[in-house]
């Protein structure tokens, strides 16, 4: 613990070639302060001053913590008065959707993890998107079969899914809210309609891509208004986005599935460049789904979380479960051992990822071969080494079903956001939602960005004759990384944490409860772990501390900026409070607790 301090000033002050990390709000000019939604002397100061000082934020009732300030504290409101998890969820995801458009919004799709606090009993809710009933599997590729660039694929109305948030809002509130519906979208709406600042993350990413922005005269107009992007500071208002949110507050979801939020939809994406076939009867078919958390055991704890289409608790619950022989808690931290573990490991799951899991749907998926223990037990023997795999393959999990399948490759771009939340009645939320890419399509509709989740489906449908489990198919829901997980302990919560970042998510969800369980390290000194990441071979880092050993391991190593966002709850019997909160330094996310 005393070189992880050193480690922690990495990620608070990284070098050139990596992202910078988010300074605390008294280190912002004034109007950038402002954007992040500072308070003097209340609440939100409070959490801005602890995560400046690297100190989680303590609480005995309930607990928020998200992406902007401005969404917290609309969560944390609706705690306030008594309402549950779900409750807060909504207005934090209302909120978010106007302050942080280029992540998640109305237009996109979600994964929920809920813990109810009357009953111990886990549930899962899948509101991602579907493709199409005309989408077929040659959807993201030339007239010649051959794949789309990313980019080609990804602006426009052809990479736009069905998209689930604004009806998972809706069932999530049916099973567990308490407050008035119509209440929950008050802060969005009157943020939406009197102006909100800036905050210089959205700035950033506005300059960034205003290229592509400007490629949809709705989206520019917005985001580029005379020709030029929107400034950290500025005021911006969306007439349009407080509508839709009206009519959500009065009517539920129905008008965004079959009303007049629908047209606006069909409309956007059939009239943009590259045009989508997404029609009225798709929306209409959209439904939520309940689906089996997947939960695997470490160290005596249950680690849960979203099964497919999500890759996510299963490739987080082999990662723990391929490390489960070693003592990582010897190792430690600061160990290059520790990150050979770590790294492998990853790698393995990825490559069992990338071949098994999709739709469940569609694809028979082995969820529990996967995490058996036998089959962990003998892929861990591959980590018994001094040195990095020269190579990975997929491993031959128990199946009663033939499982052959060509293996994937990965395009998936972070743009993404992380809820945790924990009420006074002991229920606990922990749900990631995005737009998949910056921005999603770049078009809007109705005041919020559409999705470009369809992009997240393998661009080949087959591979030397093979087929591939993640291919386009007619109302298939793309597989995802997203990793929103809930800890338990003899069956209750003692963390709640998930990340945006792309297929990173994984790993990045992964080493953060490593470094909470395994190294002792509290939640926000778990989120601010320097990133050490190996996904297909590569290690990507962001402090150049562990380059050496790294090489020396046989790793190829690349510093680079790890725009993680991970949100945790720990869960415990601090005097200073049961809860504790953990925002990560990348971004403008923040704690808050009562």
């Amino acid at each position: 613990m005393r070189a992880f301090t050193k480690t922690m000033a990495v990620v608070l002050a990284l070098g050139a070639g990596a992202a910078p990390a988010q300074q605390s709000a008294d280190a912002l000019a004034p109007e950038a302060a402002t954007a992040l939604g500072r308070v003097e002397g209340g609440p939100l100061a409070a959490s801005q001053g602890a995560k400046a000082a690297g100190l989680p934020v303590f609480a005995k009732d309930w607990m928020v913590v998200a992406a902007h300030p401005l969404a917290v504290e609309a969560g944390g409101r609706v705690l306030r008065a008594g309402g549950t998890a779900a409750d807060a969820m909504v207005a934090v995801q209302a909120v978010l959707g106007l302050v942080e458009p280029q992540s998640s919004g109305l237009g996109g799709g979600a994964f929920l993890v809920w813990y109810d606090g009357a009953t111990g009993a886990l549930t899962t809710l899948d509101g991602r998107e579907t493709a199409p009933l005309s989408a077929t599997p040659r959807l993201l590729q030339d007239d010649a079969g051959a794949p789309l660039g990313f980019f080609d694929a990804v602006i426009g109305g052809l990479s736009v899914g069905v998209p689930g948030t604004p009806m998972l809002m809706q069932e999530a509130h049916r099973r567990w809210g308490r407050a008035d519906w119509p209440g929950l979208f008050e802060a969005a709406i009157t943020l939406a309609e009197d102006g909100f600042a800036v905050s210089p993350r959205m700035a950033q990413s506005v300059q960034r891509d205003a290229e592509r922005l400007a490629l949809h005269p709705g989206t520019a107009a917005y985001f580029l208004p005379g020709g030029r992007p929107v400034q950290a500071g500025d005021r911006l208002r969306n007439p349009a986005y407080a509508r839709s949110l009206g009519l959500l507050a009065r009517q539920g979801a129905a008008p965004f599935y079959s009303g007049e939020i629908a047209a606006e939809i069909v409309a956007a994406v059939r009239g943009a460049p590259r045009p989508g076939t997404l029609s009225a009867e798709d929306l209409a078919l959209y439904r939520v789904k309940e689906r089996p958390a997947v939960c695997a055991p470490y160290r005596g704890y249950d680690v849960c979380g979203m099964g497919p289409p999500s890759s996510g608790a299963l490739a987080v619950g082999q990662i723990l479960g391929l490390l489960s022989p070693f003592d990582m808690t010897g190792l430690g931290p600061e160990d290059p051992q520790s990150w050979r573990l770590i790294g492998d490991a990853t790698r393995l799951a990825f490559a069992d990822r990338g071949r098994y899991v999709a739709d469940s749907d569609f694809v028979p998926v082995p969820v529990r071969g996967l995490l058996e223990r036998g089959y962990l037990n003998d892929r861990s023997e591959l980590l018994r080494r001094d040195d990095a795999l020269p190579g990975v393959a997929p491993g031959q999990p128990a199946f009663d079903h033939t499982l052959n399948y060509a293996d994937d490759a990965d395009f998936a771009r972070p743009a993404t956001s992380h809820i945790s939340i924990a009420d006074a009645h002991g229920n606990v939320l922990s749900m990631t939602t995005t737009i998949e890419n910056g921005f999603g399509s770049r078009v809007m509709a109705a005041g919020f960005l559409l999705n470009n989740e369809l992009t997240d489906f393998s661009f080949r449908s087959h591979r030397d004759g093979v087929p591939i489990a993640n291919r386009v198919e007619p109302g298939k829901r793309p597989r995802s990384s997203m990793a929103p997980t809930i800890v338990l302990d003899r069956g209750r919560p003692v963390l709640a944490i998930g990340s945006p970042g792309g297929s990173r998510i994984i790993a990045y969800v992964a080493n953060a409860i490593i470094a909470h369980l395994d190294w002792g390290m509290d939640v926000q000194q778990a989120v601010s772990v320097p990133h050490r990441v190996n996904r297909f071979g590569p290690y990507d880092v962001e402090d150049a501390a562990m380059t050496r050993d790294l090489e020396a391991f046989g790793y190829s190593v690349t510093r680079r900026g790890l725009n993680s966002g991970l949100h945790a709850i720990g869960f415990g019997d601090d005097p200073r409070g049961r809860l504790q909160g953990g925002a990560d330094p990348r971004r403008e996310g923040l704690a808050l607790g009562q």
